[in-house]
């Protein structure tokens, strides 16, 4: 199987919104594995690590449309999903599509709005459809939502439901900026100027057949057993009350596929697998002792270095 589609589409991502954002190649690619995978991704970080920025950048290099969502205690589920309305000239019932009709998606601090506002996004992360007033209407094929929350303010927030936190494929914290790159930050010309001059690099079209595609990287049996044992662990380890669900196996398996095309390879390692499984599975675990997402990525990773990880030859049946 021909991955070299996969490699240059990473390419051409990281390569363009690293114009805007310095320093996060990694970050982008981890998004650029959720978005092929259909998925959902949750930054996490401290105000002024970049977390609109980046997926501000990352929408304009997929092209698109782009709806972003500033949650309050204030924002109604209708003023995201769109609300029936009476339109006085033709005197009919007309819907009013909210912000998430849209290909890109940023529900930025989705953490101050209430429980019952959070839950709105539940349909249309899952299922790609919108049920308003009993009618259903279909997302976008490329609809995508990434959400923010500064995981060191409480007043005035909500913790994000647990359903919900299921729905994300990808957790991730932005950290900081090393010195030099923060330097240089700080002396370039206006970072919003860069965004609005990013273009397309990608296309709908392009990213829905690379989909229809990962399916056909190999996961041979040792590798499907270790990522197993990973879930497994989960669920047994002392340290978590309750481990990842099925949907957690399912994102673990698809993001390793897209990351090994990405790596150019049209089969996945079992590095793979350990590479993406703190993203993709710390925020779906219950822990026996509150800690915050710091400290349980730290728990998840004395978890997995208890498995024993298959050797690479062996794991993908190449002898």
């Amino acid at each position: 199987m021909d991955v070299s589609g996969f490699v240059s589409y990473r390419d051409r991502l990281t390569e363009t919104c690293s114009q805007a954002i310095v320093g996060k190649k990694r970050e982008i690619t981890l998004i650029a594995v959720c978005y092929l995978c259909g998925g959902h991704i949750l930054l996490e970080d401290v105000p002024g690590t970049g977390k609109t920025m980046l997926f501000r950048a990352f929408a304009r290099a997929c092209g698109g449309s782009f709806k972003r969502i500033q949650f309050t205690p204030d924002v109604m589920p209708g003023d995201i999903t769109g609300i029936h309305f009476y339109n006085m000239k033709t005197g009919e019932f007309e819907f009013r599509p909210g912000p998430v009709f849209a290909d890109m998606v940023l529900a930025d601090e989705v953490n101050r709005a209430t429980p019952r506002t959070q839950s709105s996004l539940l349909e249309a992360m899952a299922e790609r459809q919108v049920s308003v007033d009993g009618e259903t209407r279909r997302l976008s094929d490329t609809f995508m939502v990434a959400a923010t929350q500064n995981p060191i303010e409480s007043y005035g927030a909500f913790p994000l439901p647990e359903a919900q936190m299921d729905r994300f494929m990808m957790r991730l914290r932005l950290g900081y900026m090393r010195r030099e790159e923060e330097i240089g930050v700080a002396l370039r010309h206006d970072t919003e100027d860069i965004i609005e001059k990013l273009r397309p690099v990608v296309t709908a079209d392009e990213t829905l057949k690379l989909r229809a595609m990962t399916d056909g990287i190999e996961v041979s049996d040792p590798v499907m057993g270790y990522l197993m044992d990973i879930i497994e662990k989960t669920r047994s380890d002392a340290r978590f009350t309750v481990g990842a669900s099925p949907r957690g196996t399912i994102a673990l398996t698809k993001a390793s596929r897209v990351y090994a095309a990405f790596q150019g390879r049209a089969y996945v390692t079992p590095d793979d697998v350990k590479t993406l499984a703190p993203y993709v599975l710390t925020h779906r675990l219950y822990y026996r002792t509150a800690v915050d997402s710091a400290s349980a990525a730290a728990l998840f990773s004395e978890a997995l270095s208890d498995i024993p990880v298959p050797t690479e030859a062996y794991s993908v049946g190449r002898f």
